[in-house]
């Protein structure tokens, strides 16, 4: 099993008490919440990627202290009021995918795999694929969705070369993209691939939406004192964390920031933010 990134950090932060009741808002491959069980406290995954929620309903299946449901965070309120987790203790957010998704979903959510179909849907309910987004929407969208989500200097080239690519053939699998990517950019587009790939997965699934959402809900979920732990990977993602932050200032007795020293390559842009509730 993949082990989270600031696994010690986020458990430190949320300062887990035995009679407590958390929620792990991303369950991904359970990591998170194994520690916060291991503590002793009660626990509630919630994921909204099936083969996440199946997997984890096996593995803590003979656990009475986890429960795991299926769901989008966005709806996190209304979630732990249905399962007895109102009001919470702590609330973990890990923003990030898990590296089982990225390797073995079949959906198109990795650039590594040219065959795969682009849906990016972590969820079937979602409206649109990535495939749809590509060959529907207009240049100012396209554009919009790689600029905004992704923060793609090349966002305008990529959209406009989308629009005219899309007449000759429709988008269908992982491929079809990235030989667009590699004619608009020739120097190193292997830079924008990450970038570009993030930025539709983010807009297939509304994530920016559901995160403003989804912590809105969670500081009226938490309990006076409580704690929410979010752990975001790019700074698109914290900017988001940040205004709350300050929009919601009224509510929060105190936020901070931890930055994992000696991080590898891949979590050097991952930070985590604390949020303890008045």
């Amino acid at each position: 099993m993949h082990t989270p990134v600031y696994l010690e950090e986020a458990i430190a932060a949320l300062e887990l008490k035995q009679e407590g009741k958390y929620i792990d808002a991303t369950l991904g491959e359970g990591g998170h919440l194994e520690q916060i069980a291991a503590s002793g406290a009660s626990v509630l995954g919630i994921d909204w990627d099936l083969q996440q929620v199946s997997k984890g309903v096996e593995r803590f299946s003979r656990n009475p202290l986890v429960k795991i449901v299926r769901g989008n965070f966005a709806d996190i309120e209304n979630i732990a009021r249905e399962n007895g987790f109102l009001p919470a203790t702590g609330i973990l957010m890990d923003l990030g995918l898990s590296f089982e998704q990225f390797q073995q979903n079949g959906i198109g959510l990795s650039y590594k795999y040219h065959t795969e179909p682009l849906d990016m849907r972590l969820n079937e309910s979602a409206e649109q694929t990535a495939a749809d987004l590509l060959n529907r929407a207009s240049e100012d969208e396209l554009y919009d969705i790689f600029a905004r989500n992704a923060e793609e200097v090349h966002a305008r080239e990529v959209a406009k070369a989308c629009v005219l690519k899309r007449k000759e053939y429709k988008f269908k699998v992982v491929g079809d993209f990235i030989i667009l990517i590699d004619e608009v950019i020739p120097k190193n587009p292997q830079i924008s691939y990450a970038r570009l790939f993030q930025g539709l997965r983010i807009a297939v699934n509304d994530e920016f939406g559901s995160l403003k959402r989804g912590l809105a809900g969670a500081l009226r979920t938490l309990a006076p004192g409580g704690r929410l732990a979010v752990i975001t990977f790019h700074s698109v993602e914290d900017r988001m964390v940040k205004m709350f932050i300050r929009s919601e200032s009224a509510s929060i007795a105190k936020s901070y920031k931890v930055i994992k020293k000696n991080s590898m390559k891949f979590e050097r842009s991952a930070l985590l933010r604390v949020i303890i509730k008045k």
